[in-house]
């Protein structure tokens, strides 16, 4: 073999030990990026599931009083503890959007968005139960017809809400993201999960008789499904 050969099939043999090198950098690249991707998921995961855990339970307690039908209440003191209970879900709508913004973007393609539009909703929630609460701090309490058909209108806001605030934490559980929260022990969805339905409405007319009658047929009639994830269940309504 001429040295001119030897020279040719040494800059091949060259040639291709570089390729082989370069694929497998470039494979190598790639399988670090998605276990970087993964962790950083996690972490994300970790950060909402830890943050929503204590207002999710503040909400589903809320919602689960609302459902509640007292024997003997008075429209009165069904007024104070309804309020009681909007406040508590305005505050917990909003302490949930408050631990998703701090938890920041998640680094998944469209991450920025799905973090801004949730925090926007839960927001919009939290305001939005706040002025239920006016709304039931100032309903008629001496005049039990009028007291429960205004909180029929009532229940069709609270319902609105609650079906805002689920769908803002249901967006944060598909995909890669609901993948990650499903892997961090107590989060198997956020939300939220979001999705219940709580009715701040009489299911019958109050009785005309004795407030006691007004008190429980003017309570909430519909008993509040407890879906949400973060198992904390991530349910905020």
């Amino acid at each position: 073999m001429s040295g001119t050969d030897r020279s040719i099939r040494g800059r091949r043999a060259g040639r291709a030990a570089a390729a082989a090198a370069m694929t497998a950098v470039v494979v190598g690249a790639s399988a670090c990026g998605g276990s970087d991707s993964t962790a950083q998921l996690d972490s994300w995961a970790k950060s909402v599931c830890g943050g929503v855990a204590a207002p999710i339970q503040s909400v589903q307690s809320a919602q689960s009083d609302t459902g509640q039908i007292i024997a003997g209440e008075t429209p009165a003191a069904l007024q104070t503890r309804l309020a009681a209970d909007m406040g508590k879900l305005a505050t917990g709508n909003q302490q949930i959007a408050q631990a998703v913004q701090a938890a920041g973007a998640p680094k998944t393609s469209g991450g920025a968005q799905l973090q801004a539009d949730a925090v926007s909703e839960l927001n919009q929630a939290a305001g939005g139960y706040t002025k239920v609460q006016a709304t039931v701090k100032a309903l008629p309490v001496t005049d039990q017809a009028r007291f429960a058909a205004s909180l029929r209108g009532v229940s069709d806001q609270v319902q609105q809400l609650s079906t805002l605030s689920s769908g803002a934490l249901q967006k944060l559980q598909t995909g890669e993201l609901g993948a990650a929260l499903k892997r961090q022990p107590g989060c198997a969805q956020p939300s939220g999960t979001p999705t219940p339905a709580t009715s701040a409405a009489t299911s019958s007319s109050p009785s005309a008789s004795t407030p006691a009658g007004a008190g429980a047929s003017a309570g909430t009639s519909a008993k509040p499904s407890a879906s949400t994830s973060p198992k904390p269940s991530t349910s905020a309504h």
